[in-house]
């Protein structure tokens, strides 16, 4: 039916705002709570801590292929809304906002991964371009925190939360209520904790999962520091009065754009070309970042950016289409859960590698360090070749 992939990719838009919606607060938070500046990397880190403990334990008991994922869709979504809100109550401190964002990020454990696979129960042909609409919402769903934080400048941070949180409750519903079960889904076999690690037997689907593992080093550490690059120009060059959450915004979300991109063209020149290409340029940028991070030109940075933007998002669906198509059919919901969940345990990693070795001296080279992962995960795909 032409309306379920639409909804499939607004619902994912929707829940996926709960991601990044504490860090386009962070400012307001710390001023507020007197917070140190290295809250930020704790807050992304909660989430994502989360997230991977959310993506085990969906592995592990097989969740997304033993019940409807729609369903289960439909409840975690629920639970991880009315847990963003809870940040909104009164007497809230450091402490308990950082148990909320880890609770979010358990419950995206049924939003992200399942969303994906839904979407390959839909469209087994032609995944790479339904996906590419995917991830191109998770995308815009991770930004939009700080689209709203830029028009509500003049509200309380809360405004932000609540925003996020109806949007993720709407997604949840719409899908439950438009969108049924895929036709190519396979009955899930029964409950054995041991098949969760089953497919990484597969040498082609292993050899898609490293590469999947060296493009989430880079990711999410970049979104992370966006806003923290452009602050830091702010800093250097004292009349750039760069609008950081609007730009924060507009360069992280034009990565959908690349991951639409991506898709469509994968189905002409293929799924492993073009996931070679986007990593590859990914990692020129790390590479040549001290050459742009504090150009005299306000305007080189920023197409710097959106550029590296565009580059660090763009394999994303190609690898989870690869996943996909590589995994056993029966197990498809839980190889991509277990392997996002390993991927998001590589992003604390790198985020918190660069918190701790940032200084004011070396912001100008610490990014480079990300290059590591496009790296290694070029010499997945090219293993993947032979």
């Amino acid at each position: 039916m032409t309306r379920i992939l639409p909804v499939i990719v607004l619902s994912q838009f929707f829940c996926t705002s709960l991601w990044f919606a504490g860090n386009a607060v962070m400012g307001d938070i710390a001023k507020q709570l007197q917070l140190e500046p290295s809250y930020l990397a704790y807050l992304t880190s909660a989430v994502q801590l989360g997230f991977i403990t959310g993506t085990l334990v969906f592995a592990i008991l097989s969740i997304a292929d033993r019940f409807s994922p729609v369903r289960v869709f439909f409840i975690c979504a629920l639970i991880a809304a009315a847990v963003n809100a809870l940040a909104c109550l009164p007497g809230t401190d450091a402490t308990i906002i950082l148990v909320l964002r880890y609770t979010t990020g358990f419950f995206l454990a049924g939003i992200y991964p399942v969303g994906m696979k839904i979407a390959s129960d839909h469209y087994p042909q032609g995944l790479g371009k339904a996906l590419g609409f995917l991830v191109g919402a998770l995308v815009l769903g991770t930004s939009f925190p700080h689209l709203l934080k830029s028009l509500m400048a003049a509200l309380p941070w809360r405004y932000v939360i609540l925003s996020t949180s109806i949007l993720a409750a709407i997604g949840g519903c719409a899908m439950v209520l438009l969108v049924p079960d895929g036709p190519a889904r396979k009955p899930g076999a029964a409950l054995n904790p041991a098949t969760f690690l089953k497919n990484f037997g597969n040498r082609q689907f292993r050899s898609a999962a490293f590469g999947y593992f060296g493009h989430m080093w880079e990711l999410y550490a970049f979104w992370a520091f966006v806003p923290v690059m452009l602050s830091a120009y702010n800093s250097r060059y004292s009349d750039a009065n760069l609008n950081v959450p609007l730009l924060s915004f507009l360069i992280i979300g034009v990565g959908a754009f690349a991951c639409v991109g991506s898709g469509i063209i994968s189905g002409y020149i293929g799924v492993k070309k073009v996931a070679t290409m986007a990593l590859t340029i990914s990692g020129v940028c790390c590479l040549v970042s001290p050459l742009f991070l504090f150009a005299g030109s306000a305007w080189i940075l920023i197409v710097f950016l959106l550029v590296w933007s565009m580059a660090v998002i763009a394999d994303s669906p190609l690898f989870s289409t690869l996943i996909a198509q590589n995994a056993d059919q029966q197990l498809k919901g839980t190889a991509l859960t277990i392997v996002n969940c390993i991927g998001f345990a590589i992003t604390i990693v790198s985020i918190q590698l660069i918190t701790a070795l940032r200084t004011v001296e070396n912001a100008r080279y610490i990014y480079m360090l990300l290059a590591i992962g496009p790296l290694l995960g070029l010499l997945a795909l090219l293993k993947r070749s032979q």
